[in-house]
């Protein structure tokens, strides 16, 4: 087999009008094959006409402006609740839009607000009559008659989002200043539809050179409402996968026709909660995230068809306004995309963008974005950065999924031109370009080696929300952390939902069920415990021999008398604090010290205090059977229970780092009844790990730390290989192919 070529391919270049000579000295040097735009950057007919192939990005929501300012009626809109007002007496007025960012939305007065509104007494929880409130559309108010003083009271109301998230958001970091505020128009809506589809049929024409369609990403925005003070409160409420900004009064009339039922405010609402991706959705809510996923795709395929006609391929960004896009949906190959675009700052996003199915390419947006600051507000290519080390940083992470599922291509995005005063950036962009290709080349060759069996994640959402939470790497949901050690791990994971579970059992070829995340939480299940048939299911899957870890409070949902719906397969369980009348079981351990049994093959590389994040405390034992590995201050943190002829492990909370990781990983294969064969292909240096690639006879081995570190890694045959790395150093290791 030839050696790949590793100085060009596979590499998508941001360029520049105004800045050819730099755009092209890159493309040479990063061995980039295609140039792309950017929002607010465009292509010099010097770049189309250079050899490079050409990508154009194209968002269609965004397109038809000044359109759009002409139709305001046709904007997308949302359901929002106003500010809680107490009331002070029997008549009480609440501003519709008293703490949201005015800029952002307008309230939608037009569309009949006593078929669409309501306003509820929180207090209570019940509705306020409608024939008890009044609109003012000229002081943007509702008034409600017969108020309790002392009750709160808030309106659900719908309102027109004037000025589209993504626009908004790179207009303030950017400082675009006058440039126009750009708003984004219903799809749902014909006359919508007719002005989009006109549009790209002419925009098709008018980029002969464009040889890749870059959707940005569909038709809707994940939610984002901002607050009128946003220097101190920008987020009001955030959710990558909410469907909040889709709905009209015509998406719910079709809803109803569709289903045979009516949605209201509060089912979007939600008391102020919404419906973020992190709570347990409710039946309603799924039957309209595939109402409006079914409409994305039907009108998504007569744009991509237009698409294709022209002789283009089209590719979409799993970012920005993917909702009813559904990259994990069995639907999503109806689309009839041609490849798929994911930003990634971690493993577990290079692990969700190779996931989506029905798609050629896939590919990988790197960070850091060529802005001046990220997404948070800190400096990157301005005074005060180090872009360098960022995209080190942010490359160093994702590679540990890199070698573990195979991605077509890399690139960057934004201003090319930041990037000029630091040449050590590019020289680093250079090198990863380089080391990717390395990497692609071994997939090529086949699937990289997996310890037998499946590892089942079980969520209320399951596939269609594989490898990801809600949006990028969150500190502070447990999940986010299970699934960037996962991410790296050589193990085969899928992802169930309650739903899977109670239709058709644990899967036969899954070993090990993780259930993770906090009481009420779609991680670890919240409503979906009500069914017992789904805590039968996994109590004799496990008792028959199979394996279990919960993580943080795996089965949450209270009763009397607990806390764990597993608990006795667990062994364990939580007190919330009714339990003061109630004994413990009591373990053997110097109280206040945190302490690991040395001897349990869980714990084996152990050699520190554990340091599980923000775990959750009040952990007791439910009988004498289980065994505890590590504790504070009287609350188990790391137990084991044999189960029938299963296995259970629990984990009060568990923070992504190396040490840890290991952790995880040896407990997988211990509830597995794999410790036999732990050793191979397993590394002695928690620091680094390894993959090897059968078919291909490769070994490699990642250094995950800022410092050269020696490792041994233990072959398939028993043989042991000792590695020198340098820091956040690759070694490849040519074995007999097997």
């Amino acid at each position: 087999m030839n050696p790949p070529d590793l100085t060009r391919g596979d590499f998508t270049l941001p360029g520049e009008a105004g800045h050819e000579a730099l755009t092209l000295r890159l493309a040479r040097q990063w061995g980039a094959d295609t140039i792309r735009d950017s929002d607010g950057t465009q292509l010099s007919p010097a770049i189309e006409a250079s050899g490079y192939a050409i990508y154009s990005t194209l968002c269609l929501p965004r397109s038809v402006q000044p359109w759009a300012r002409e139709h305001r009626d046709q904007l997308q809109q949302n359901f929002l609740m106003s500010q809680p007002v107490v009331a002070d007496r029997a008549v009480t007025t609440i501003t519709l839009l008293a703490g949201f960012y005015t800029e952002q939305f307008a309230v939608n007065f037009q569309d009949r607000p006593r078929r669409w509104w309501q306003v509820f007494d929180r207090t209570t929880g019940r509705e306020v009559p409608k024939t008890r409130w009044s609109v003012n559309p000229r002081r943007g108010a509702v008034t409600i008659r017969g108020t309790v003083p002392g009750h709160r009271y808030t309106v659900n109301f719908l309102a027109f989002r004037i000025w589209e998230e993504i626009s908004m958001y790179n207009h303030l970091t950017n400082h675009w200043g006058d440039r126009e505020h750009l708003a984004a128009v219903d799809p749902m809506q014909p006359a919508v539809q007719q002005v989009l589809l006109a549009f790209l049929e002419r925009w098709l024409r008018e980029h002969p050179a464009t040889r890749v369609v870059r959707f940005t990403s569909m038709f809707y925005n994940f939610s984002w409402f901002w607050g009128a003070d946003h220097a101190r409160l920008r987020d009001l409420y955030s959710d990558w996968g909410d469907y909040a900004m889709t709905v009209s009064p015509r998406a719910l009339r079709g809803f109803e026709r569709k289903y045979g039922y009516r949605l209201n405010s509060e089912d979007f609402v939600n008391g102020g909660l919404y419906n973020s991706t992190h709570n347990a959705p409710s039946r309603r809510y799924r039957d309209y995230m595939d109402y409006i996923h079914g409409f994305v795709i039907e009108f998504g395929r007569r744009c991509i068809d237009l698409v294709h006609r022209h002789g283009k391929l089209a590719y979409v960004f799993y970012d920005d306004h993917w909702i009813g896009v559904e990259p994990s949906s069995p639907r999503f190959r109806e689309f009839g995309f041609d490849g798929l675009i994911k930003c990634v700052f971690n493993a577990f996003e290079v692990r969700l963008c190779a996931h989506a199915r029905g798609v050629r390419t896939h590919e990988l947006r790197l960070h850091p974005y060529l802005f001046p600051t990220g997404l948070k507000g800190e400096p990157t290519f301005k005074a005060g950065g180090n872009p360098t080390l960022d995209a080190k940083n942010f490359w160093i992470d994702a590679r540990r999924g890199l070698v573990r599922a195979p991605i077509d291509r890399i690139g960057l995005g934004g201003y090319l031109s930041l990037v000029e005063p630091f040449p050590d950036f590019q020289d680093y962009i250079a090198g990863l370009a380089r080391e990717f290709r390395l990497l692609k080349s071994f997939h090529a060759g086949g699937r990289p080696w997996s310890a037998p069996g499946k590892v089942g994640v079980l969520t209320a959402w399951g596939d269609l929300r594989a490898w990801t939470c809600s949006g990028h790497f969150t500190r502070g949901v447990v999940l986010y952390d299970v699934l960037e050690a996962l991410a790296g791990l050589a193990l085969d994971v899928v992802f169930l939902s309650f739903d899977d579970l109670a239709a058709r059992g644990v899967p036969r070829d899954v070993k090990v069920v993780i259930n993770a995340g906090r009481a009420g939480s779609a991680w670890s299940g919240g409503h979906y415990w009500d069914d017992p048939q789904v805590e039968t299911i996994l109590t004799r899957w496990v008792r028959r021999g199979g394996g279990l870890i919960g993580i943080g409070e795996p089965s949450a949902r209270p009763r009397p008398g607990e806390h764990f719906r597993l608990a006795r397969v667990l062994g364990v369980d939580r007190d919330t604090g009714d339990r003061v009348a109630n004994g413990k079981y009591r373990y053997p351990s110097p109280s206040g010290r945190v302490f690991a049994t040395a001897d349990h093959f869980i714990t084996a590389d152990v050699t520190a205090a554990l340091d599980l994040g923000a775990d959750v405390d009040g952990i007791y034992l439910v009988d004498g059977e289980t065994e505890v590995l590590a504790e504070r201050e009287q609350s188990p943190r790391l137990t084991v229970r044999e189960s029938g002829r299963g296995r259970s492990v629990y984990l009060s909370g568990f923070r992504f780092t190396s040490e840890n990781t290991r952790l995880l990983h040896r407990a997988v294969r211990w509830a597995a009844r794999q410790e036999r064969a732990w050793a191979a292909w397993t590394t002695s240096n928690v620091r680094t790990e390894a993959t090897w690639f059968p078919r291909s006879g490769k070994l490699v081995v990642i250094n995950n730390a800022a410092e050269p570190e020696t490792t041994a890694i233990m072959l398939g045959d028993g043989g042991v290989v000792p590695v020198e790395l340098a820091a956040h150093g690759l070694a490849v290791l040519d074995l007999p192919a097997g």
